[in-house]
This record gives C-alpha cells, sequence and structure tokens, in this order.
C-alpha cells in the first residue's frame, strides 16, 4: 500500500497556525483557548505530559470534541509555539532595531530567547528541526533580521549570524535546564555540591597529566561554586559570536 503524502495535512496546519479556525461550538470552546490550556499543562508538566485528553479535562469538555478545532497533539504543539513567540516583541517589528547598534540588537534578542526558555522550558523538547511557520514566528523572523540587514552581510550570511546566535542560546538554556533539574533531584545546590567534591578532588587528582584541567577545572569551582555557569557561557559566547561578526563586516 502507498504511504499516503503529508502535503494535505502540512498545508492544514499551516492554515490553522494562520488563524483559518472553525468557529466556536455551541460548548464556546475556540483554538485560541484550547492552545491557552496546552500551555499551562506544558509549563508545568513538560510537553512529554501534554495530550488532548488533558487538554479537554482542563476545559471541561468531553476530548473528542477539540479535534473538531484541533486535529491532534502534534497541530497543537505548533500552535502553542506560534502562540508563545508572540510574548517575545509586543508585535513590534522594529523592537530589536530600536535598542541600539545591531550588536545591542543582537544582545537584546537573546537575552528576550533565553527569558522565553525560562518561561516556557518545553520549548527545548521540540524535537522537529522544522521551524514553526506561523504568524508569530515569522515576525520573530523579522524582528531578529532587521538589525542585521545593512551591515555588510548578505542575505544568506544573514540568516546564518541570526542561527548561530540563536543556537547558542537554545544550547545554554539547554545546559541551565540540566543544572536547574540535577539541583532539584540530588536535593543539593552547587555550592553544597562542590564544597563535597572540590576537597576531594585536590587529594585525587594527583595525574601531571591533568595539570591544565585540574587548574582550570579549580578556576571555574572556585569563581562559580558549580562546575559549570551556563549564565556565563550565555554572556561569554555571545560576545565571542559578535566578536566574529564584526570582524568579518569589517574591511581590513
Amino acid at each position: 500500500m502507498a504511504r499516503r503524502s503529508p502535503a494535505p495535512d502540512l498545508a492544514r496546519s499551516i492554515y490553522l497556525l494562520w488563524g483559518h479556525h472553525p468557529g466556536p461550538g455551541r460548548s464556546g470552546l475556540t483554538v485560541p483557548a484550547i492552545v491557552a490550556a496546552g500551555i499551562e499543562i506544558a509549563d508545568v508538566d513538560g510537553l512529554d505530559a501534554l495530550s488532548m485528553r488533558k487538554v479537554a479535562d482542563r476545559l471541561g469538555v468531553g476530548a473528542m470534541s477539540l479535534y473538531g478545532h484541533v486535529p491532534g497533539k502534534d497541530d497543537l504543539t505548533a500552535l502553542m509555539v506560534d502562540a508563545v513567540h508572540a510574548e517575545l516583541y509586543d508585535q513590534d517589528v522594529t523592537a530589536a532595531t530600536r535598542v541600539g547598534d545591531w550588536r545591542a540588537a543582537m544582545r537584546f534578542v537573546a537575552e528576550r530567547n533565553w527569558a522565553l526558555y525560562q518561561r516556557h522550558p518545553w520549548l527545548l523538547e521540540i524535537r522537529s528541526s522544522r521551524p514553526t511557520l506561523g504568524p508569530h514566528v515569522s515576525r520573530k523572523y523579522e524582528v531578529e533580521l532587521r538589525p542585521l540587514d545593512g551591515i555588510g552581510l548578505s542575505d544568506i550570511e544573514m540568516d546564518a549570524a541570526l542561527t548561530l546566535v540563536l543556537s547558542h542560546v537554545d544550547s545554554t538554556a539547554r545546559a541551565h535546564r540540566k543544572v536547574s533539574r540535577t539541583r532539584t533531584e540530588s536535593g543539593m545546590t552547587d555550592a553544597q555540591w562542590w564544597a563535597v567534591v572540590a576537597p576531594v578532588l585536590d587529594q585525587v587528582m594527583t595525574d601531571d597529566d591533568l595539570i591544565v584541567s585540574a587548574r582550570v577545572g579549580g578556576a571555574v569551582g572556585a569563581e562559580f561554586d558549580a562546575a559549570q555557569h551556563p549564565e556565563h557561557a550565555l554572556t561569554f559566547g555571545l560576545d565571542v559570536i559578535l566578536d566574529g561578526i564584526q570582524a568579518r563586516i569589517t574591511p581590513g
């Protein structure tokens, strides 16, 4: 049997993202209400815990009543992703360009995306590498590209530079989440963990082949009372990325 083409489902999803919604049923159920309930559940319990049944229970309706508005969890997740991205810039396409030069704008972009991950950590659980092409995600792309327009990058380089910044934010946000989970699951703060680990390492790490790693690891531990500090990595890495872009567009 030939596999059914995903094209119709993809087209339906795009229409749904861009506001082609069925009207409210007798219960008054709407797509925005379903999306809001999904976000509330995912914010607390994570994306894996989200289900159409849980959304229906939260809204006080039967699960089957949801499917006339949102065909399934994949569509719901796409709608949720697009909805939370509306929080970034309040629909203002000039938001990033108004904060200063392009470097200040990219820091602004990084800070806003970092904060979004802290409010909605389930965004880090999205497995698809393809973007959710809804109106708010599309507007986000516009906002974040504008500061790079006209600074000396080609269109392809503008996209790559923005991708580099956002990928760095994504990776450090993931590290931050792991650190937070470890603190919760272990019942120890980073400082408490380091207070136990550091003196033992001083005793056991006597191999001369580890001299540089021992020195650097010790310096990091002394500075942050932890083995890593994602917030510092975010700031340092962003500076390096921006310096690299600056070097690329500066003649000579």
